[in-house]
């Protein structure tokens, strides 16, 4: 398998044009399901991350009991409240869910971030995963339930996929401990059937016979939210490359090699300003304007 190694020059002309004559509806529409009590930062973060990657339309589908509180931190993006034990999605709400997305023609689903860990959660986060047919990111707590259901024989409703695990969710998954990076980046495509991000120092990107390996990005992303961050990065470019160039395994690796450098970039520019030490995942969209700016001059 080959590697290579993630350059402006392979992703300039993977970002998504703007067109003068375009409307929000060109631009894809991505939902978000995630959040739970205590969690729903998770859902905000990922959700404005893929706002700002130029998504036209983005809904948060939440636990009805926490939607009060993404709709307060997020006017730019919509909100649909399923059903909900705890605090937590319950697994009736995976109908719901299902329903609202074909009804709204959904581009692509990010499922993961701020899920929560309760049975029901996980119930949840497998059903839509297995009965919703649109292409998707599986990230977080959506890897878990995942891994607990068995990603060997886990059937997928759809794809293409990509799959954002950081180390200890990739084990989870693989069943082992993670003894050379490119092998199990190679084995979660493999598995999956689609794209594996492999996150730590040096991302990994695989999507089949390539893997791409990122050189941006540093200590400044070691804090709670980042991963949000880019999980919805990768579904707002993802929306809009489908849309462009359809819907495939290309466009999927693509667009999660154009999120994948533009967050490490984006931290690299951040620690600049406020040192690794002090950046907060909430920061690093601030510093995405530069970040495309180096990569399309």
């Amino acid at each position: 398998m080959k590697t290579k190694t993630i350059s402006p020059r392979f992703l300039k002309p993977l970002l998504p044009a703007r067109l003068k004559n375009s409307h929000k509806g060109d631009y894809g529409r991505v939902l978000v399901v995630a959040g739970s009590r205590g969690m729903a930062g998770a859902a905000i973060l990922a959700a404005r991350a893929a706002l700002k990657s130029g998504a036209g339309l983005v809904t948060v589908a939440c636990p009805e009991s926490e939607r009060k509180n993404i709709v307060c931190a997020l006017p730019e993006a919509m909100t649909f409240g399923a059903a909900s034990a705890g605090g937590a999605f319950s697994v009736e709400a995976a109908a719901q869910v299902s329903a609202f997305a074909r009804r709204q023609r959904i581009d692509v689903m990010l499922i993961g971030p701020g899920l929560g860990s309760s049975p029901g959660a996980r119930a949840f986060a497998v059903k839509l995963l297995g009965t919703l047919a649109i292409p998707a990111v599986a990230d977080a707590d959506a890897l878990n339930a995942l891994s607990v259901a068995g990603l060997r024989s886990f059937k997928f409703a759809a794809g293409p996929l990509i799959l954002t695990p950081h180390p200890g969710e990739a084990e989870r998954l693989l069943g082992g401990k993670i003894k050379d990076r490119l092998s199990a980046a190679a084995g979660l495509a493999a598995l999956s059937g689609g794209v594996a991000v492999l996150k730590g120092a040096g991302t990994l990107v695989c999507g089949g016979k390539i893997i791409l390996k990122n050189l941006t990005g540093g200590p400044a992303l070691a804090k709670g939210g980042s991963g949000d961050v880019l999980a919805g990065l990768c579904a707002g470019f993802f929306a809009q490359a489908g849309l462009k160039r359809g819907f495939n395994a290309g466009t999927a690796f693509q667009s999660a090699a154009l999120a994948v450098y533009l967050h490490g970039l984006c931290g690299d520019l951040a620690a600049k300003k406020f040192t690794d030490r002090c950046v907060l995942a909430g920061e690093l969209l601030d510093f995405l304007p530069a970040a495309i700016q180096r990569i399309t001059k």
